[in-house]
């Protein structure tokens, strides 16, 4: 069992509102180590408690030179920890620091490359680019319009282009850093090596944030937590609520009761496949309950998307109850909710988050509920629970399963939900995960699915005139969810899809691809 507190090591993230601001948390994670985000407004009080080993200043969408842009709070730059500034954070600790930024005609988004002209322990150990007597280059992902002009004093300048005269400045002497690029996406080939040379050489942070030390310290919190009590879960086959099962019965066997429901809005087959997977193979507590009729008449007549989902979350909820009243002593509810879902249901902390969609199981739960939430993923990504899953004894199969949303078919249904339109749709979502696995395809999308659209299309089938709904394909390749492209499938293979789907099922005249990426489009439709 773990003795050492994995929070101990820790990044703070000043979130300035970057849209790569989660995707640089899970690069510190990727390295071991745990890092926190709070709103680039947080307190003096806010930070002290944190107690940070470093601190970062993310990007942002404003302009630092105006009158009203954020600040971070000045104490930060007393707290005696290193700070590095990426893009807008930069800009502001120069700002606050002294230093000017100033606008320019020439921006730069983008690629780049940066001529290093000094020596700092930031950089990484071996840069790419070229090297000539006189220079070293490094190639970088660039994505701003303003620029620092005139570093801080006791700043030095230690790269450049030949837009931006200040790239990366230093001041070795405190440990504070700023660079203009973004070393977080991929696209800055050695910029996980830099964030790494900060964390791990500048911080000093050692790597304890490791998927069996995660299980071992979540174990040791859920036990504090809920004692001696049985815990009632909703298992949904998926991978987040598949981990926390696993989770909760390596916690506390044989106290976690599995509850699947099945509200007539899943995946052709699931219900049997996750029955027949959890309690062969893991030996989980399972109640099977069949609750179509009770979750399609609640839907009956709803068509806007957010209705749908606290719908859904409302009745969840009810039958959680209902059955946690039935067997009896049951105080807790656990959920497999992850980061993701609370950041697009805008509940964090960081700032200026808005509400993409909410989240049944987050934003679409009831205000007064008679069970307290349980949920050891809440403050984890994607990644890392698919980590932990792996060391529970998941399969890959199961574990790299392309996501599937908590309302379930119900949001891939344009409108209202009706029986018929999810029978339908259940059939055609088969056939193109059929014809992905067949092509060799499934795991090179990152997700894909069909979406029913409440129009008709004229068709015609053997010499008769029909009339019949319309099917949209989506697919999109991501790293990370935040961003997505659509997927470039083939002609052939979108011809196949398309004429198995019209040919196979009766009721569908029409097939469509949608070729939208995130953003503005979201993954899913609704």
């Amino acid at each position: 069992m773990l003795s050492q507190n994995i929070y101990t090591d820790r990044i703070l993230i000043l979130d300035f509102g970057s849209q790569y601001t989660q995707l640089l948390a899970r690069r510190i994670r990727s390295i071991g180590v745990y890092c926190t985000l709070l709103a680039w407004n947080a307190s003096e009080k806010q930070i002290r408690e944190c107690n940070p080993n470093g601190i970062i200043l993310s990007g942002g969408p404003e302009s630092s030179i105006t009158h009203d842009s954020p600040r971070a709070v000045n104490y930060i730059f007393h707290a005696g920890v290193p700070i590095l500034g990426i893009c807008y954070g930069m800009q502001v600790m120069a700002v606050q620091l002294g230093g000017n930024v100033q606008s320019s005609n020439q921006r730069e988004f983008g690629y780049a490359q940066i001529t290093i002209t000094g020596h700092s322990p930031l950089l990484p150990p071996l840069l790419s680019g070229t090297n000539t007597a006189e220079k070293i280059l490094m190639d970088v992902w660039m994505s701003h319009s303003d620029h620092v002009s005139k570093v801080p004093s006791n700043f030095i300048t230690i790269a450049s282009t030949e837009k931006c005269p200040v790239v990366i400045m230093a001041n070795e002497k405190q440990r504070f850093y700023g660079v203009q690029f973004h070393p977080e996406v991929t696209h800055t080939p050695k910029g996980l090596s830099l964030i790494e040379q900060f964390v791990r050489m500048i911080c000093q942070c050692t790597a304890l944030w490791t998927s069996k030390n995660i299980i071992d310290d979540t174990t040791k919190q859920i036990n504090n937590q809920i004692t001696n009590d049985r815990v009632i879960l909703g298992l949904s086959g998926g991978v987040d609520s598949s981990v926390t099962a696993l989770l909760l019965h390596h916690a506390i066997g044989n106290r976690l009761i599995c509850v699947f429901i099945d509200n007539g809005l899943l995946r052709l087959g699931e219900a049997q496949q996750v029955i027949t997977m959890f309690s062969n193979s893991f030996g989980l507590n399972i109640i099977h309950i069949a609750a179509e009729e009770r979750f399609l008449q609640a839907l009956s007549g709803i068509q806007e998307p957010e209705a749908k989902r606290k719908i859904i979350g409302r009745v969840f909820i009810e039958i959680f109850e209902e059955e946690a009243a039935r067997l009896g002593n049951i105080k807790w509810l656990a959920q497999g909710t992850i980061y993701s879902d609370v950041i697009e249901s805008g509940m964090t902390s960081t700032a200026k988050t808005r509400v993409i969609k909410s989240h049944h199981n987050v934003g679409g739960l009831p205000k007064k509920m008679r069970l307290q939430l349980l949920e050891p993923l809440k403050t984890l990504f994607k990644d890392e629970v698919r980590e932990i899953g792996m060391q529970l004894g998941l399969s890959s199969s199961i574990l790299h399963r392309h996501p599937f949303p908590g309302p379930g078919l119900s949001v891939r249904i344009l409108g209202e939900v009706t029986k018929e339109y999810c029978n339908l749709l259940r059939s055609a979502d088969a056939i193109l995960v059929e014809e992905l696995h067949k092509a060799n395809l499934y795991n090179k999308v990152s997700q894909a699915f069909t979406v029913f659209l409440p129009i008709r299309s004229v068709s015609v089938i053997g010499d008769n005139r029909k009339y019949d709904w319309v099917i949209a394909v989506r697919a999109v390749e991501t790293t990370d969810f935040m961003t997505a492209q659509w997927a470039n499938l083939t002609y052939e293979f979108l011809s196949t899809v398309s004429n198995r789907i019209i040919n196979e099922i009766q009721g569908i005249s029409r097939v469509v691809y949608d070729i939208s990426s995130k953003p503005p489009a979201t993954i899913e439709w609704e």
